[in-house]
Parts: C-alpha cells; structure tokens; sequence
C-alpha cells in the first residue's frame, strides 16, 4: 500500500503474489484503485498502484511477460493492440511507483522512493508542451511519446 495515497488505502483492491507464485486478488477493494504487491521473486522492493482504467493494460502486459515475451517486444504488441482497437487504453491514468530495498536483518523497507507516471496515450512534447526529457531534478517530462504509452514523467530528486 505504500505506493498509494494514504486517504485512498483503505477502499483499495490489491492484487499480490500467492503461495504457488500466481498473481490474484490479495483484497477485493472499493475505490477505483488497484495496487500490485511487491513481487517476492523479483530483486529489490517496487510496489504500484493505478487507477482501473489502466488494468487491461497492466494485464496484458503481464500476460505477455509470462508468455516469455521481452520488454520490447511487450511494448510493440501492446502498441499494435492499442491501434487496432484490440486493447483498451484510457485517455489518462495515474500510475505511482514505490521502491525500495529490503534490510534483510530487520525486513524494513529502506530508502522508499515514490515516481508517478500519468499516461496520456500518444501524446507527444508539442501536444503537451513537455520537454522530451527532464529540464532538471525534478521536473516533469514526456516519455515514450507519440505512442500507447506516452506519459509524463514525475520523478523527484532523491535524498543523498
């Protein structure tokens, strides 16, 4: 639940890893947000939460990653899915991005860090006035644009 804003917690459904390693339901929530459990096979901490809009997204981008499929070959089918009508994409959806490393004497999550990332599906630097990359630490920008995956970026300046 990290990665979701703390007035929106506790309505949320969260989607985790189960004992046989499958992805399901964790808790059925009420909101219209979902949040994905840390996945205890992967290294590193990373949690996130999104708005439903984005689920069929997400899914099918599991569903590919299972399949064996690569990221960029993740990334085109999706886009493909996305121009044909194939593959729903909201008009605009947040996403945010916990992560974080696990002490493995305390099992404390330390040096949490949070990103956001709003889709704009196809957007591009001239439709948003965004730059195509971050102007500074901080500041906001357009990654992947012109595809199904546009989206600006929210990075902030980590703490040294």
């Amino acid at each position: 639940m990290l990665a979701a804003p703390e007035h929106e917690r506790e309505n949320a459904t969260v989607l985790g890893y189960k004992s046989n390693g499958e992805l399901g339901i964790l808790r059925q929530g009420s909101s219209d947000l979902i949040c994905l459990a840390d996945d205890p096979a992967a290294k590193g901490f990373s949690v996130a939460c999104y708005h439903e809009s984005l689920e069929p997204f997400m899914a099918r981008g599991r569903a590919l990653k299972k399949e064996g499929k690569k990221r960029k070959e993740i990334f085109q089918i999706r886009e493909d899915e996305v121009k044909a009508g194939k593959l729903e994409m909201p008009d605009r959806a947040l996403l945010s991005v916990t992560t974080g490393q696990v002490n493995e004497a305390t099992k404390d999550i330390e040096n949490v860090f949070t990103r956001w990332v709003f889709y704009i599906p196809f957007a591009t630097a001239e439709t948003t006035g965004l730059p195509p990359a971050p102007a500074g630490p901080g500041a906001p920008w357009i990654m992947d644009a012109g595809t199904h995956r546009a989206h600006i970026m929210i990075t902030p300046p980590k703490n040294k």
